[in-house]
């Protein structure tokens, strides 16, 4: 069975403003969904372990099945109450690595080494690093052995600075996403705003928005049954 591992956010405020947000939990329930249905067994981490904060704006964006996620006491308690901490995470029994995002993630994804380690030796393993949205910033201090970013020279997407703009959010963040990935030496690429699109650059697979978690998912699911075909 193929086991992925879901790293979810434990901010819920933008910095220290007492301002809502956390996971945006249709990039978690969208992609499990798709991977779910084909076997795959689902693990759930993050930073601090424990609770994670669901930004409340993402509930009127939840489609059937991310209702009946939100409301289903087994993926409560793993997915939002009781996640892993990354010392938990045994790192070889996972096929890939999935950052969801949601606003939350800008605050502890970049500065966590465990997670970085993680996502690293996954990679290292012949896996998968994947990531959505503001998940992107799970990526942004991964590292070849070599030291180079794992990033760099590779086709990458994410949340990106026109969406941050009509989010209303470019003066809350403390970067941007495009910017950054391109200050790691990534080949950022876009669509239209809030359209979605992923985009596979070997075992690099990434999301560019919200709307993009199913894109991912089925990206991961074509690249592993290409991998097994060969």
């Amino acid at each position: 069975m193929k086991k992925v591992l879901v790293v979810e956010t434990n901010q819920a405020t933008y910095g220290a403003r007492k301002e809502a947000t956390g996971l945006w939990l249709g990039e978690t329930t969208e992609f499990i969904t798709q991977l779910q249905a084909t076997g795959w067994q689902v693990d759930y981490v993050s930073p601090r372990g424990g609770y994670v904060p669901v930004d409340p704006r993402s509930l009127k964006y939840l489609d059937a099945a991310g209702w009946r996620c939100y409301q289903d006491p087994a993926f409560q308690k793993v997915a939002l109450a009781r996640t892993q901490a990354p010392e938990q995470v045994d790192p070889t029994k996972y096929t890939a690595i999935y950052f969801a995002g949601g606003h939350g993630v800008m605050w502890d994804f970049p500065t966590n080494r465990q997670l970085q380690v993680i996502a690293e030796v996954i990679y290292q393993n012949g896996g998968y690093v994947t990531s959505v949205c503001h998940g992107i910033a799970g990526l942004f201090n991964l590292k070849l052995p070599n030291g180079t970013p794992l990033i760099a020279g590779k086709r990458v997407t994410g949340f990106t600075r026109a969406e941050e703009v009509l989010a209303g959010k470019r003066r809350l963040v403390p970067f941007l996403n495009q910017n950054l990935a391109q200050q790691k030496g990534a080949k950022f690429v876009k669509r239209r705003a809030y359209a979605q699109f992923a985009v596979t650059d070997g075992r690099l697979i990434t999301g560019q928005n919200p709307f993009s978690a199913t894109a991912v998912a089925k990206k991961l699911l074509v690249a592993i049954n290409q991998e097994g075909s060969n």
